[in-house]
């Protein structure tokens, strides 16, 4: 009998938050913004309403910290992962706190949040009473494809582990 089968691992998945514009875009984009907001502030400065001027550059510090919390806010990542003993959810906050769930796959359902337009809107797992959501800032696409590979998963940890 091997004992490495129950620890085999099934099914793992780090799900990280979508964002279409990396750091070399972003500072483009900043020098962008920032080439226009000069080309709008010198002729008020020049018309003596310097203070148009201020709130250019303070609509230029914005735009940067707007997007600076958008970047720290895709720091957050969750990782799933099945074997035929447990299904893990380790969930990391921007920040990097770390709480994590230990479920029983036999015992584990998924309950699925769906709308007829925008597809699957939530899904949860649910052990004993206890819920926990995964995926939550994932788009609906990429959820429903998750919840297929995760509920083949949880079969296939239901069935038990594979031996030789």
């Amino acid at each position: 009998m091997d004992a490495n089968a129950y620890d085999a691992q099934i099914f793992a998945a780090r799900l990280t938050p979508h964002r279409s514009l990396g750091q070399r875009q972003f500072y483009c984009l900043l020098m962008a913004f920032s080439i226009l907001v000069l080309f709008i502030s010198v002729p008020f400065y020049l018309m003596g309403a310097w203070p148009v001027a201020g709130f250019m550059g303070a609509d230029i510090a914005l735009f940067y910290w707007a997007f600076r919390a958008n970047f720290r806010a895709a720091r957050a990542y969750e990782e799933v992962r099945v074997s035929p003993l447990e299904l893990r959810v380790e969930q990391v906050s921007p920040r990097g706190e770390k709480r994590e769930w230990r479920f029983n796959p036999a015992w584990v359902r998924l309950e699925r949040e769906e709308d007829e337009d925008y597809g699957l809107l939530r899904l949860t797992v649910f052990s004993r009473g206890r819920g926990l959501e995964v995926g939550a800032f994932l788009a609906p696409q990429t959820r429903e494809q998750f919840a297929r590979d995760l509920s083949l998963a949880l079969a296939q940890a239901r069935r038990g582990p594979v031996f030789g």
